[in-house]
C-alpha cells in the first residue's frame, strides 16, 4: 500500500519551505520515523520522517523546489523492500518514452523537433504550489514553458524567465501591472567568483533587518561597564557552581538577570507597537542571539525573570548546541520581548545592534578589554566593556533608554544588587 508523505506544520506564520536535501532516493528502504528529507524554512531547517517502514516509491518534488504546508512530497510503499519500490518508478520511466514516441508524428515530421521536446515541461509531475499559483495568476500553459528542473519539472525561475522574455499576453483581461516584475538580470561572473543562492533563513534575516530599519525610529545609546566585580564573583564561585549544577557559570546569565531587573523598572523597553497601540508585557521572554553556519537565530528563554542562574546557563548551552545542529523548534524562536546580542565573543569592541522586530529594544554586549580609567582621582587599569542599547524611539523616550542602560550597568558592576533586588 502506498503511503503519502506530506509537508508537516512548520510553525507560526510559516507557510512554505524549500527542499534542501533528500536523504533517500527512489527504491531506497526506510524505517518508520527515519529522516528522509530536509526542508529549509525562513527560520530553521526541519527534517521530515517516514511515517511508515517500506521503500521510497516516488519523490514528487526535487531539491530546490518550494513546497507549502500539506503538500505531497513523496510516496512510500509500506512494507516493501528496497528493490520492490524501484519497480513502479521503472515502469513509469519506461512509459514516458512510449508516450513520446506516440506523440512524435503529430508534433512535426522534421527531426529538428526533438530538441524542442526535450526542453518542454513534463506535465506528468504536479506543479509545486508556488509555481502553480504563478501559472494560474498569469493564465499560462505550463506545457509551453521551457523547464530546467529535475526530470523536466517547472521551477519558479522558469516561469519568471518566461514572463520576462516576451511571453504571450494572458488570455484573461487582467491588467499588465498585475504581472510580477521581471527579475533583475544576474551579472556575469569574473574568474575566481562563484554564485551561491541565498538560503531561506538568510533571505529572512536580510528582509527583517531591513524592515526594522525602515519601520522603527531606531536610536542607540551607549555606556561602559566595569567588569571587575563580576569577574571576581565568577572566579570565586565558578568551580562550586559547576560541581553543583553540572554547567559552567558564564557572563550571559548575569546580563539576562540584569536586563530582567531593568525591564521591570522600565516596562516600555519590554513593550511593542501594534498599530496605534502599545502592548506592555508582564513577563520577560529574552531572546539570545546565536550565530550558526546557516545564519543568525534568536531562541527565546521564556519567563527569564523567574529562572535561576543554573536554569539560564543550562538553557543557553542547550540552545547553542541545537542551534548549530539546526534542531531548534519553531516555537522556541518566536514571541520574545527583548533581545541580547553578544558580539564580544567574536572580538567586537563596539557596535550598534539592529532591532529584532516587533521588539522595541536590544542590548549589545562587547569584548571585555583592559583600559585605563579614572577611579577616585587615580588612573587604574580595569576590565571594561562597552554596552549598546538600540531602541525604538516611537515608544521609548531617551530618558527611559538611558535609565534602563544605567540600571543594567549598576547590576553588572555590583552583582549583589541582582540577588538583593536593590
Amino acid at each position: 500500500m502506498a503511503t503519502e508523505v506530506k509537508v508537516p506544520a512548520l510553525g507560526e506564520s510559516v507557510s512554505e519551505a524549500t527542499v534542501a536535501k533528500w536523504y533517500k532516493k527512489v527504491g531506497d528502504a526506510v524505517a518508520a520515523d527515519e529522516p528522509i528529507v530536509e526542508l529549509e524554512t525562513d527560520k530553521v531547517t526541519v527534517e521530515v520522517n517516514a511515517p511508515v517502514a517500506g521503500a521510497i516509491a516516488e519523490l514528487v518534488v526535487g531539491e530546490g523546489d518550494e513546497v507549502e504546508v500539506g503538500a505531497l512530497i513523496a510516496m512510500i510503499n509500506e512494507g516493501a523492500e528496497g528493490s520492490a519500490a524501484a519497480a513502479p518508478a521503472e515502469e513509469k520511466a519506461e512509459a514516458a518514452p512510449a508516450k513520446e514516441e506516440k506523440a512524435a508524428p503529430a508534433a512535426a515530421p522534421a527531426p529538428a523537433a526533438a530538441p524542442a521536446a526535450a526542453t518542454a515541461a513534463n506535465t506528468d509531475h504536479p506543479l509545486p504550489p508556488a509555481v502553480r499559483k504563478l501559472v494560474e495568476d498569469n493564465n499560462l500553459n505550463p506545457a509551453a514553458i521551457p523547464a530546467t528542473g529535475k526530470d523536466g519539472r517547472l521551477t519558479k525561475g522558469d516561469v519568471m524567465n518566461y514572463l520576462a522574455g516576451g511571453a504571450p499576453a494572458p488570455r484573461a483581461t487582467a491588467p499588465v501591472a498585475s504581472a510580477p516584475a521581471a527579475p533583475k538580470p544576474e551579472r556575469e561572473l569574473r574568474d575566481g567568483e562563484e554564485r551561491v543562492k541565498m538560503s531561506k533563513l538568510r533571505q529572512t534575516i536580510a528582509r527583517r533587518l531591513k524592515e526594522a530599519q525602515n519601520t522603527a525610529a531606531m536610536l542607540t545609546t551607549y555606556n561602559e561597564v566595569d567588569m571587575t566585580n563580576l569577574l571576581a564573583c565568577r572566579n570565586q564561585y565558578k568551580d562550586g557552581f559547576e560541581k553543583k549544577h553540572g554547567v559552567k557559570l558564564g557572563f550571559m546569565s548575569f546580563f539576562i538577570k540584569a536586563c530582567t531587573t531593568a525591564l521591570k523598572e522600565w516596562p516600555a523597553v519590554n513593550a511593542e507597537i501594534d498599530g496605534n497601540s502599545f502592548i506592555y508585557k508582564n513577563y520577560c521572554d529574552i531572546g539570545v542571539a546565536v550565530g550558526t553556519p546557516q545564519g543568525l537565530v534568536v531562541p527565546v528563554i521564556r519567563s527569564a525573570e523567574e529562572k535561576t542562574f543554573a536554569d539560564l546557563e543550562s538553557t543557553i548551552v542547550d540552545f547553542g548546541k541545537r542551534a548549530r545542529d539546526g534542531k531548534l523548534g519553531m516555537d522556541e524562536m518566536t514571541g520574545g520581548s527583548f533581545t541580547i546580542s553578544n558580539g564580544g565573543v567574536f572580538g567586537s569592541l563596539l557596535s550598534s545592534p539592529i532591532l529584532n522586530a516587533p521588539q522595541s529594544g536590544i542590548l549589545g554586549m562587547h569584548k571585555t578589554q583592559m583600559r585605563p580609567v579614572a577611579i577616585d582621582g587615580k588612573v587604574e587599569i580595569r576590565p571594561m566593556m562597552y554596552l549598546a542599547l538600540s531602541y525604538d524611539h516611537r515608544i521609548i523616550d531617551g530618558r527611559e533608554a538611558v535609565s534602563f542602560l544605567v540600571r543594567v550597568k549598576e547590576c553588572i558592576e555590583n552583582p549583589e544588587r541582582i540577588l538583593l533586588d536593590i
